[in-house]
């Protein structure tokens, strides 16, 4: 049953906002997600080689690491509604550029420019959190990211019935840009739809900009440990994109001024976050405005198991499940894509289960209990061979989806009651850390079986599920006081 005065079908007040904006997040995993099911289409077309095919989906994580820590910042200061609005507009410029490219290159270029879509989750997680109180938080994040996350879902169960309607061998190409024509044409209808809070209500925001704020000195170096994950993954990103790596698709100069580019950022990183907290943390700061950075760190390994895994599992599958029985049972290109469809689309029920399981039983425990039932999960889908049957791989890949997308709902049932002012910095944060996970996991993948590759994501995430016993309930009431 869900919470006192949160009616699904009304279309007023905070349940319009919630509506308009788990829209906008559907259609930017539509668009993010939109070349998995005709990977083998496309590269057919164009003549790609299975390490390009692999290039193109670790390109499609690239740049959505970097991006869901700029637009933290970004929502942060200027709302959720401009820029979510600004998002869709500007993704659908290289939906368009990958739809009609000629060459690999210009669908790599294009792909890495349209992984910064991704970041779009964190800019709704700041509007429910304006809109919805406490108490529905956790269900409220769950049903934007439950409904926006089975986009990757519809995506793969009707973008290669659609490129068939479409017809010839190319009609992959007009599937591609239907979705980017949805963004662009949604963004607008997204600007003069919506407001940032809720009428009376003030918006509040950092006092500074560029880096989040902590509430304590040792917070402050535990801030800059936890951020060197998010540059050693866009490192081995790009190693991954170079010629050693067995890739030709850029220069070893290249590769090297990007190492170097990364190394400064990083260090550009450091500075800002001292910069900003330094001066603060000389005077007392009232106990109504402190938090722990412990959280925000739990949380982040938590979604890196969560939803890393997820994204990268969804990204693999459809060729997993073709290459599997194809030969033993039949199983057509868009048939894998909707056997694909099972794990992506049980979010549709599961994340909104995992949020408000959290808001009635607990944070702490519900999180715990989610990470423990993926970790079985993944070691059961790894005993998944041409041998079994079509049902029983069915169950198995959405009961192991069950958990996986509980556990990123209860993860966000958190983000907003850490502290108020910085939610979307925070959800920026813990997102990227989701993405550092699907790259780390599609890297292995390189390396890797898929049974091992299911098994090694099983055991890491039991490592996570023992550090999770450290985090902490969070304090309701400080969300509602934010300075």
């Amino acid at each position: 049953m869900l919470p006192d005065q949160l009616n699904l079908l009304s279309f007023c007040g905070k349940i319009k906002i919630l509506h308009m904006t788990w829209i906008a997040f559907f259609i930017s995993f539509v668009v993010w997600f939109n070349h998995a099911p005709l990977m083998l289409m496309i590269a057919k077309t164009l003549g790609m080689s299975n390490s390009e095919i692999k290039t193109i989906l670790l390109l499609n994580v690239a740049l959505t690491i970097p991006a869901r820590i700029i637009i933290g910042i970004l929502v942060d200061k200027f709302g959720p509604k401009r820029s979510y609005s600004l998002l869709l507009a500007l993704a659908a410029i290289p939906c368009f550029m990958f739809a009609f490219a000629n060459s690999f290159e210009q669908l790599a270029l294009a792909r890495f420019l349209l992984s910064f879509v991704g970041a779009g989750f964190v800019i709704g997680i700041r509007m429910v959190g304006e809109w919805f109180p406490p108490k529905q938080v956790g269900i409220a994040s769950g049903i934007y990211g439950g409904l926006g996350n089975i986009g990757s879902a519809v995506a793969a169960g009707t973008l290669p019935i659609l490129s068939l309607v479409y017809g010839g061998e190319e009609g992959w190409r007009y599937a591609i840009a239907s979705t980017g024509l949805i963004s662009l044409v949604y963004s607008g209808i997204y600007f003069f739809s919506v407001s940032d809070t809720p009428p009376g209500k003030t918006y509040h925001k950092p006092e500074k900009n560029g880096a989040m704020e902590v509430t304590s000195i040792g917070d402050m170096y535990f801030y800059i440990f936890m951020s060197m994950p998010l540059y050693l993954a866009l490192t081995l990103l790009t190693w991954k994109l170079s010629p050693t790596a067995g890739v030709n698709l850029v220069s070893i100069h290249f590769i090297v001024g990007s190492y170097i580019t990364i190394a400064l950022l990083f260090l550009l990183n450091v500075y800002k976050i001292v910069h900003i907290n330094k001066k603060k943390l000389q005077r007392p700061i009232d106990e109504i405005q402190r938090y722990k950075f412990k959280q925000v760190a739990l949380l982040d390994l938590a979604y890196f198991i969560t939803f890393g895994s997820e994204i990268a599992v969804v990204s693999i599958l459809p060729l997993f499940f073709f290459d599997t029985f194809h030969d033993s049972q039949g199983v057509t290109m868009v048939q894998a894509g909707l056997l694909t469809g099972s794990f992506a689309f049980i979010n549709f029920l599961a994340r909104p289960a995992g949020g408000w399981i959290s808001d009635k039983f607990g944070r702490k425990l519900s999180l715990n209990i989610f990470v423990l039932g993926l970790s079985i999960g993944y070691f059961g889908m790894s005993f998944i061979t041409s041998e079994w049957s079509l049902m029983p791989t069915i169950l198995m890949t959405m009961s192991c989806s069950f958990f996986v997308s509980a556990g990123c709902g209860a993860v966000f049932s958190f983000v907003p009651l850490i502290k108020r002012p910085i939610t979307g910095q925070i959800a920026g944060m813990v997102g990227a850390y989701g993405n550092v996970g699907g790259v780390l996991f599609l890297t292995l993948l390189s390396f890797v079986s898929m049974e091992l590759f299911f098994e090694i994501i099983a055991a890491i995430a039991l490592f996570i599920l023992i550090a999770l016993r450290f985090i902490d309930e969070p304090k309701e009431h400080l969300s509602e006081d934010p300075r």
